[in-house]
């Protein structure tokens, strides 16, 4: 086995990496925008959603050593082991996890969070095709992950990139892939692959609030798409009012405008989730008694004259302002979530938790997202 270092060439879907103790952490912001947002969205963007390290190698045998840090709740048994996906020319192969690593445990009552140390891991893929192939091994979109060695049997080079486009797509835990059954079948990975971009994912759990800086880093990011999915955390946050809205989400675009005129600009709005659909926020946790969340809506209906968001304020409001910036902006483009989700989905595959969407319904958003904005006629087509 021979090490390879991990130098930014073979890792796609991270905005920068940092140097560490251990190795490098991918992260899906910069340093300026980090230092500007809070805890929930650090604990985000670095979960690694969306990025993998792509090698062409004719190895049989990969093994990554990494130090993870997973997220539990204070009384709560922590998820299961995040998945790493092995994909050998573009097709999912094998999947593995890891063990030891930190517990960063957060007490929901009391916003404080403690950290248990663990050691380092490794994660072997073995069998694989003994001829050069391009292999792409996506981290755990659940887990923070800190990369420390790569090992081969076969010498690897960083595979090619070629000249597929490269999407970079900003929304809520939907998007950063809450409930899907691992990093490359999140719906924004599914539809990437189906639509032949290379993704970044700018999806951070709790956290898609219209920041500017997360406007500020889609600016600065070389992508030939830009998306962005907005209206859930707004809402189930209860961050603004109707009177905010409006301002805050063109001066958004106005950010990404500012460096990227001409780049193909989507607007999502948000998919069905019937708690919020007409009862505001602030969201809140239910325990069923065995350990499992659910979530549900504590704002007052009788609020929402007065100013108070719903989705479906935000779906009439986000509808509204596309219309009105499109006319001078033949780029701008907008798709309704409901399309992606909507009552007769909700009827058929209900969200578990009543929140976010699950591995069944990840692929179902993926496929009509990538049929209406990537086929023929839609915003992103060829």
């Amino acid at each position: 086995m021979r090490v390879t270092p991990i130098t930014p060439d073979l890792v796609r879907g991270a905005l920068t990496l940092e140097p560490t103790e251990h190795g490098l952490a991918p992260h899906r912001l910069p340093a300026r925008a980090r230092a500007q947002g809070d805890g929930q969205l650090a604990m985000a963007e670095a979960q690694p959603s969306g990025v993998r390290l792509v090698l062409r190698t004719a190895a049989t045998v990969v093994e990554l050593d990494t130090l993870r840090t997973r997220v539990g709740y204070r009384d709560l048994p922590l998820r299961p082991d995040g998945v790493y996906d092995l994909l050998v020319d573009g097709v999912l192969t094998a999947r593995a996890s890891t063990t030891g690593g930190r517990v960063l445990r957060l007490d929901p009552a009391t916003g404080v969070a403690e950290t248990e140390p663990g050691p380092l891991g490794t994660v072997r893929f073995e069998g694989l095709p003994a001829r050069d192939k391009e292999l792409a091994i996506w981290l755990p979109h659940t887990e923070i992950t800190e990369l420390v060695a790569l090992r081969t049997d076969a010498p690897v080079a960083a595979a090619p990139r070629g000249d597929r486009p490269v999407w970079a797509h900003h929304g809520s835990s939907i998007s950063h892939g809450s409930n899907a059954a691992s990093p490359s079948t999140t719906w924004p990975a599914l539809a990437a692959a189906t639509g032949g971009a290379e993704l970044v994912n700018l999806g951070f759990g709790g956290s898609a609030m219209l920041d500017p800086f997360t406007a500020r880093a889609l600016r600065d990011t070389p992508a030939d798409l830009i998306s962005v999915k907005i209206g859930i955390n707004l809402v189930n946050g209860d961050v603004m009012r109707r009177r905010a809205l409006g301002p805050a989400v063109h001066g958004f675009l106005d950010t990404i405008r500012e460096g990227r005129p001409t780049t193909p600009l989507l607007v999502v709005s948000p998919i069905l989730c019937p708690i919020h659909e007409d009862t505001p926020g602030p969201g809140a946790v239910d325990l069923d008694g065995v350990g499992a969340m659910r979530f549900r809506a504590t704002g007052d209906p009788g609020d929402v004259p007065a100013g108070r968001l719903t989705l479906r304020v935000v779906r009439e409001e986000l509808a509204r302002i596309v219309a009105q910036r499109a006319a001078d902006d033949p780029w701008l483009s907008h798709v309704d979530g409901l399309e992606l989700y909507g009552e007769s989905d909700a009827a058929d595959l209900p969200l578990p938790d009543r929140l976010h969407p699950d591995a069944a319904t990840h692929a179902r958003i993926a496929e009509r997202f990538a049929a209406r904005v990537f086929g023929p006629g839609g915003p992103f087509a060829a």
